[in-house]
């Protein structure tokens, strides 16, 4: 397959592909020093957005699930011809009846929490509203999370399309195909979902993720694969986990550990249903264009540049950028954020207020007894509590006395990725097709295959 030559491009071409992709690759992937820790300008943007309207942004969120719920609601009820023709309107205010329900719920759940902050729920029915409200539960999936997510969404949704639109990722991928697609099965590309990830938060890999499955880039399987396989904890969220199990003078064993573990399962996992049984298609449900027969051909630099500007000259700015970001944060705010809320609070009412974890942890018992991890039985209860929230297993950690026994349970509970509280409820939420059992499957699967590693890493280190 030939390409026309850089040189037939002029400069103004080339730099609707450089500059575009520059500034999102210093926004999204560039790390930096901020407040003693590594992070990137999108993170810092994000916590400025959240200092800003620390006092208002629980009121914000009760109002954009308020709009989530009762638009659904009343799209439902009376059918309205303006809302069901205008197709992100109907995208956006016409969801299937799961997605209706949690909707309704996270509006539920906001409602209550607001109401109480006001003073409008009697005392004597505080300790009955406590089980959805507490900072166990509802409380802190609420102000721990959302405001993260809300304003990340707001720059993610405005500024992905430098990344996704103006031909990075066509390079990118023209250069990397030769590793990702031999080792992961994956297109070249799917490496910038990882780094972004691993840099950024595991939230904008998954954004990422889902936005180009949506515009034919990925097929059905490679979105599953990447969003549950390459959607990594951030650098700096690993800090937190590993600090609050008290061995943060441990952080580099600890990643290192961790990157080894993640790489081998993302390697095993595609291998293993449910992943194993994805289908090769669209999101439109075409079958892709034969894999153009990527192996065979031309991947050098000057290849990829060309792909490039041909992906950048057909772009227009505005319409990316503003219009269509706009779009998507909107879609994000009004589709996740309640998701979000509904699934994550469910979960974590279901680990603090049930012994369903507990019970569900028992079979590990004797595989952590065989990998000979002190404490086994203290430690079964925390890797099942990941799948409710990813620092759960750290919190519960707290009580045991072995420094080997909390390394691993900080380690396992990073590379198990799916979280209900936000990775899963993301990619619940999101435009890829994955089921609740499918997750949970997917998660079992990965604390199986890395538990293993990381208990033999922490044999090696203590």
């Amino acid at each position: 397959m030939k390409h026309s030559t850089s040189s037939n491009y002029s400069i103004s071409q080339i730099l609707k592909f450089v500059l575009p992709s520059l500034i999102g690759i210093f926004l999204f992937m560039f790390p930096i020093p901020y407040e003693g820790s590594i992070t990137i300008p999108i993170a810092i943007l994000s916590t400025g957005v959240q200092n800003l309207l620390a006092g208002h942004i629980l009121y914000i969120l009760f109002i954009l699930t308020s709009l989530s719920a009762l638009g659904s609601i009343f799209t439902k009820l009376f059918k309205p011809q303006f809302i069901l023709k205008h197709s992100f309107l109907n995208s956006l205010f016409n969801p299937s009846g799961i997605w209706l329900t949690l909707r309704i719920l996270a509006f539920l759940f906001i409602g209550l929490i607001v109401l109480i902050n006001l003073g409008f729920i009697p005392e004597t029915l505080l300790p009955y509203c406590d089980i959805i409200s507490s900072a166990d539960t509802g409380g802190l999936v609420l102000t721990d999370l959302l405001p993260v997510l809300f304003s990340i969404f707001l720059f993610a949704g405005l500024f992905l399309p430098l990344l996704l639109n103006f031909g990075l990722l066509e390079f990118i991928g023209c250069l990397l195909v030769k590793v990702m697609r031999p080792i992961f099965g994956l297109p070249g590309r799917a490496a910038i979902d990882c780094i972004a990830s691993w840099l950024g938060d595991g939230t904008i890999g998954v954004l990422l993720t889902s936005r180009q499955y949506e515009e034919g880039f990925y097929t059905e399987r490679e979105a599953v694969v990447i969003g549950t396989s390459f959607s990594l904890v951030s650098i700096t969220f690993s800090l937190v986990v590993i600090n609050t199990v008290g061995l943060g003078h441990l952080f580099v064993p600890f990643y290192v550990s961790v990157t080894i573990a993640s790489l081998i399962a993302a390697v095993i996992m595609p291998k293993l249903p449910p992943l194993s049984l994805r289908k090769d298609v669209l999101y439109d449900g075409s079958l892709p264009q034969t894999q153009t027969n990527e192996e065979a051909q031309d991947h050098s630099i000057k290849t990829g540049f060309n792909l490039a500007l041909a992906k950048a000259k057909s772009q227009n700015f505005v319409q990316c950028v503003f219009i269509d970001g706009f779009k998507n944060v909107v879609d994000m705010w009004l589709g996740v954020i309640p998701v979000v809320m509904a699934i994550g609070t469910i979960a974590l009412i279901l680990a603090t207020y049930t012994p369903l974890f507990e019970i569900l942890g028992l079979p590990f018992v004797p595989l952590l007894n065989l990998l000979g991890i002190p404490e086994a039985t203290a430690a079964a209860q925390t890797l099942i509590a990941g799948f409710a929230d990813m620092l759960l297993p750290s919190v519960l950690a707290t009580g045991i006395e072995s420094d080997m026994t909390r390394f691993i349970i900080a380690s396992v509970s990073v590379t198990q990725l799916i979280y209900l509280s936000e990775v899963g409820a993301l990619l619940l939420g999101s435009k890829i097709p994955v089921k609740l059992w499918e997750l949970f499957v997917i998660f079992i699967e990965r604390t199986l295959i890395t538990l293993p590693i990381i208990a033999l890493i922490a044999h090696l280190i203590f």
